[in-house]
């Protein structure tokens, strides 16, 4: 990297820093004291890197889990299967897909983006897989991309009041449920690496941690356009993206960073919200505590959950009490 890269970078750590610093401040002042000795998912990310012994390795595990779930969503969306059996395997417990099927595209815009974005998610996985090394890598654990009542993505649509007790969400059955559900995990993995990026002390995994992470903001921005666009001609779908981003906001602390895609008003006037940044125009970011609360589907401290049912292999494995942050 050149000493203008290096730089930047730097500047950006030093940023985050500092406005992790006014976050706990506020924290701090609202009496929110026990912030201070709830351990690794209650610091600052700067704070927390300092004091936590987490590895690259830990790090890119933990989002090799992410990018598991991501691509077996979008290659069964696309192709109807998932992903080679080569591609599976790892310490750890090996888990199976459940469900998963191709969806009937109507719309052959949605249908082209959801192959780019499942061809981008494989590649991610292989990706991080060959980074990690055959010794190192974690094997894909168990995971729930069904549309059974009980199932992950039921259980989230319910908690965003999209469905009723005992229904289901079928995320194969249109093209409106399947933009709702990857809506779900693309802001995910986007704050998931932003809050990920101080834990690397490698700057060539960190140069490509940044790199995937600006591809998951290219999918999430593609995602958030076409329901804003789609949105205009069915409102509630627009009132269904914005459900699902109040119902991550509960679960992973008491902020309210996540922002769903409905037009705001601003001293400009009236605009979209296709990028949910904060007043200086920044993404924000989630610990992997707060990433696993979200697809866990739960604030609590949990080792498993929602669409990981026997957990995620690695060492970060362990959402938090997101009452304390």
């Amino acid at each position: 990297m050149t000493d203008t890269s290096q730089q930047l970078i730097s500047a950006l750590d030093a940023r985050v820093d500092r406005r992790n610093e006014r976050r706990e401040f506020f924290k701090s002042a609202l009496g929110a004291a026990a912030v201070a000795t709830a351990g690794l998912g209650g610091l600052g990310l700067a704070s927390r890197a300092r004091a936590a012994t987490v590895t690259d390795v830990d790090v890119l595990n933990f989002a090799l889990n992410l990018e598991y779930l991501e691509a077996q969503f979008y290659s069964h969306a696309i192709y109807g299967d998932g992903l080679a059996p080569d591609m599976l395997t790892g310490s750890g417990r090996q888990g199976m897909v459940i469900g998963g099927r191709r969806v009937n595209f109507t719309d052959p815009a949605v249908q082209a983006y959801a192959r780019e974005i499942a061809q981008d998610e494989v590649d991610h996985v292989n990706f991080l897989r060959q980074a990690l090394g055959s010794s190192s890598v974690v094997a894909q654990p168990t995971i729930d991309i069904s549309s059974d009542p009980n199932g992950a993505f039921s259980n989230a649509a319910r908690a965003a009041g999209l469905i009723g007790a005992g229904q289901s969400f079928d995320p194969y059955a249109s093209d409106e449920n399947f933009l709702l559900a990857a809506f779900i995990f693309e802001d995910v993995g986007v704050t998931a690496y932003k809050g990920a990026a101080p834990l690397i002390s490698n700057k060539t995994y960190l140069e490509a941690a940044a790199g995937i992470l600006a591809v998951e903001a290219y999918h999430a921005s593609l995602i958030r356009t076409t329901l804003y666009s789609k949105g205009v001609a069915m409102p509630s779908l627009r009132t269904g993206a914005d459900r699902i981003s109040d119902a991550r906001d509960s679960l992973d602390g008491k902020g309210d960073d996540d922002q769903g895609i409905s037009p705001v008003n601003t001293s400009n006037g009236v605009v979209s919200n296709i990028a949910p940044l904060d007043a200086n125009g920044i993404a924000f970011d989630r610990t992997p505590q707060q990433v696993l609360n979200v697809v866990y589907l739960t604030p609590d401290t949990a080792d498993m959950g929602g669409f990981f049912p026997n957990g995620v292999n690695g060492t970060l494995m362990m959402s938090g009490d997101s009452s304390t942050y």
